[in-house]
């Protein structure tokens, strides 16, 4: 990796919900995210907390669902849980949480 290639990290912590089909759960989320210049999107990532209505909606294996938050909504996938019972949720694109849309000076 080249120096001055840095990724700056957007977070989001709070409550969140989670649909897929017809079913809605509100959990706890906790995520992150970064552009990534090489293919020019921005790759949201985080972690859902434990809890049964989520393993109810996971269902086995990995499952397309809308991410929504009080800052928008997305399109993600939640996949296995960890240890501890948090299933992890990715995207691709706009997240479901405000980002810094600016380009710092100095980034061009």
């Amino acid at each position: 990796m080249s120096e001055g290639h840095e990724h700056h990290e957007e977070e989001f912590a709070g409550p969140a919900t989670l649909v897929a089909q017809d079913a809605e759960v509100t959990a706890q989320v906790r995520l992150r995210g970064f552009f990534q210049p090489i293919d020019g999107r921005f790759h949201w990532y985080g972690r859902v907390s434990a809890d049964p209505a989520v393993v109810e909606l996971a269902g086995k294996g990995m499952r397309k669902i809308l991410v929504r938050t009080a800052g928008g909504e997305a399109e993600a996938v939640l996949s296995e849980p960890d240890t501890w019972g948090r299933y992890r949720i990715t995207g691709v694109g706009r997240p479901p949480f405000p980002v810094e849309t600016d380009i710092p000076d100095g980034a061009e």
